[in-house]
């Protein structure tokens, strides 16, 4: 298998499965990620996901430009749908990031939602080396989570960035011992998981959509959001564990 499903305590961990090729993304890696991704999002059992890398070395250098590229450039070859671009997944993705993440593989760090990496991570977009774009959403996320200029310097300059720079400029969350990266992306996990399932997906996609929106408009769909979520069994098990001083039981219902 090229890419490894493995659940726990509402927790699925997918791992990138080619550590050989520094888990690049070649067709076949990337349609079985999106078939996992898909997975993910329909499974009922599971409410956040880690993705992570095998190895020690890559978390994803990229696209295999031997198998990749040349598929790409045949303009009848479709990729299907992933988390970079055309498929929403609401509930949360937390990328454990345990080293090189370049190219399609940073690329796939920006959809996720919470980026955790080990000390020996690095980030980078080396596409203008080859004569190409970030294909893959890099051009269009990293402005907008990071200032103009310091997405700028990621994508014009082609220069990868550690991971205490990463860090500095907002464009992670933690940085961890390399031994910790796991646990500590299962730690944030978990703790998720504490909450109203229907709440944080309502949040997440709250935060996605009004990205595109006016304030106004905005605004008027977290009302909306609010509005359905007061009427879930969820949100009255809350406000009993809250009165009842105990640790609420949510089912996503």
């Amino acid at each position: 298998m090229l890419v490894l499903y493995e659940k726990s305590d509402r927790v699925a961990t997918i791992t990138i499965n080619r550590p050989e090729a520094f888990n690049s993304i070649s067709p076949e890696v990337y349609e079985e990620l999106s078939d996992t991704m898909i997975r993910f999002r329909d499974d009922p059992d599971v409410w956040v996901a880690i993705i992570t890398g095998a190895g020690q070395k890559a978390f994803s250098a990229g696209a295999d430009i031997k198998k990749m590229l040349p598929r790409l450039a045949d303009k009848s070859f479709a990729l299907p749908p992933g988390i970079m671009r055309g498929l929403n997944i609401w509930k949360p993705i937390i990328a454990a990031v345990n080293g090189l993440a370049l190219g399609g593989g940073l690329e796939i760090v920006l959809a996720c939602d919470i980026r955790i990496a080990a000390e020996n991570a690095r980030f980078g977009t080396p596409e203008v080396s080859l004569g190409l774009i970030p294909g893959w959403g890099g051009t269009q996320r990293l402005p907008r989570m990071l200032p103009w200029c310091k997405a700028a310097e990621i994508l014009l300059m082609g220069k990868p960035i550690d991971a205490q720079e990463a860090y500095r400029i907002g464009l992670i969350n933690k940085v961890v011992a390399r031994e910790e990266l796991m646990s500590t992306a299962q730690e944030w996990a978990a703790k998720i998981c504490e909450n109203g399932p229907i709440a944080v997906r309502a949040a997440k996609e709250a935060m996605i959509r009004g990205m595109n929106m006016s304030l106004d408009d905005g605004l008027r769909l977290e009302e909306s959001f609010f509005a359905g979520l007061a009427t879930t069994e969820d949100f009255k098990e809350g406000i009993s564990a809250f009165a009842e001083k105990r640790k609420p039981q949510y089912k996503g219902e």
